[in-house]
């Protein structure tokens, strides 16, 4: 039998709404944010290069890939290209949401991402070298869902929604590279 001392489970509705009217130039980051903004706005900000660099590497390879089994990697660059633009965009709403800035500068791009941009100029290289970044984007995406868990459960499951994605995008190019290498 409960005792009188412990908190009920249900949020006192009127105080809810009290708190609600508080602060409301914060947003959606309101008192019950267990977050770091400022730290997670800047986890982001790596995250968003991150998925820049990889547009930019997929998209490069999309139209660089040369050869008579070409096509069909090409057509596979091109849609993980709209997915990786995909995260992108979804990233950057987030930084937006918690008041902060999503950085699109150039500047300083690679230094950001946790992806290098590759020159593979040989179809081989191009999807190892794919696949060597969607390896990098799954272990860096696991590691953050673990540190975001319930602190900022929205940025945790957008990572994992990503995550789900890079681990979609490894398979392909592991496939790839499997048809193609040997």
């Amino acid at each position: 039998m409960p005792t009188t001392t412990e908190q009920p489970f249900l949020t006192d509705v009127k105080n809810l709404r009290a708190k609600a009217r508080e602060s409301l130039d914060k947003g959606p980051v309101t008192p019950n944010y267990q977050g770091d903004v400022k730290q997670t706005i800047e986890i982001l900000q790596s995250v968003l290069a991150t998925e820049i660099v990889c547009v930019l590497r997929y998209t490069m390879n999309a139209v660089a890939a040369t050869g008579i089994h070409s096509e069909s990697v090409k057509n596979e660059f091109d849609e993980h290209a709209a997915e990786e633009h995909q995260h992108v965009r979804q990233v950057a709403e987030r930084i937006n949401q918690l008041g902060g800035t999503p950085n699109f500068n150039p500047e300083g791009l690679a230094t950001r991402s946790a992806s290098q941009y590759s020159n593979e100029t040989d179809l081989v290289g191009m999807i190892r070298e794919n696949l060597v970044a969607e390896r990098i984007a799954c272990e860096h995406y696991r590691e953050l869902i673990r540190f975001f868990a319930d602190k900022d459960p929205s940025t945790r499951v957008m990572m994992e929604s990503i995550l789900a994605k890079e681990e979609e995008h490894a398979n392909d190019m592991q496939d790839l590279l499997a048809a193609h290498a040997g």
